[in-house]
């Protein structure tokens, strides 16, 4: 179905433009509509984009870190680096911060901590409670991934406009998670 093309780290900027996905949730209606509803993109055709989007970034973010050499940690794994930052934070601000099940949070954070990328410390206050912080080897790997991220930038925001498109994008986002987010807490719309 789908078409890959394999291309070395170093030429991404020589990709073609991206053809129309066949699959792309555009409904055309009938021409007594308004033109505001000539196309429009449900929910589940959105969830569905974030969704494909999401696993393709973990595709290609996979293959960049075993370019970097990384082969100890997965992708979900280096974004817990960056959420926790230049920070030092407590196991429960990072749950918070991230959006972590507990679970989740505990076994990534053990791993993050016995592959050296992060420093973990009990805390002076309270022993039972775990201060984590970067050590030198997650910054290192948090600048090369920051680096490595510029070309994928390049590809998406090439120019005023695609910037301007990629801003919106990124709002809307998070719109959608504040909406999400405020439907989980307080109740969200009735079905009917």
């Amino acid at each position: 179905m789908g078409c890959y093309l394999e291309v070395p780290y170093d030429s991404l900027s020589h990709l073609p433009p991206l053809p129309p996905s066949s699959t792309a949730a555009v409904h055309t209606r009938d021409t007594t509509t308004s033109t505001e509803d000539a196309f429009a993109v449900s929910h589940l055709d959105l969830l569905r984009v974030v969704e494909r989007v999401h696993r393709r970034y973990l595709d290609i973010f996979r293959l960049d870190l075993g370019r970097l050499g990384v082969d100890d940690l997965s992708p979900s794994q280096v974004m817990m680096l960056f959420t926790i930052g230049a920070d030092e934070l407590t196991v429960r601000d990072l749950i918070d911060r991230g959006y972590y099940l507990g679970s989740n949070a505990s076994y990534n954070l053990k791993r993050l901590a016995e592959t050296g990328y992060i420093d973990r410390n009990a805390s002076e206050r309270d022993r039972r409670s775990a201060r984590i912080r970067l050590s030198e080897k997650g910054r290192k790997l948090c600048e090369a991934v920051r680096k490595m991220d510029v070309s994928y930038h390049r590809l998406v925001a090439r120019n005023a406009e695609e910037r301007h498109e990629l801003e919106i994008a990124f709002k809307t986002l998070q719109r959608l998670e504040q909406v999400w987010t405020g439907a989980l807490r307080y109740g969200g719309t009735q079905i009917v």
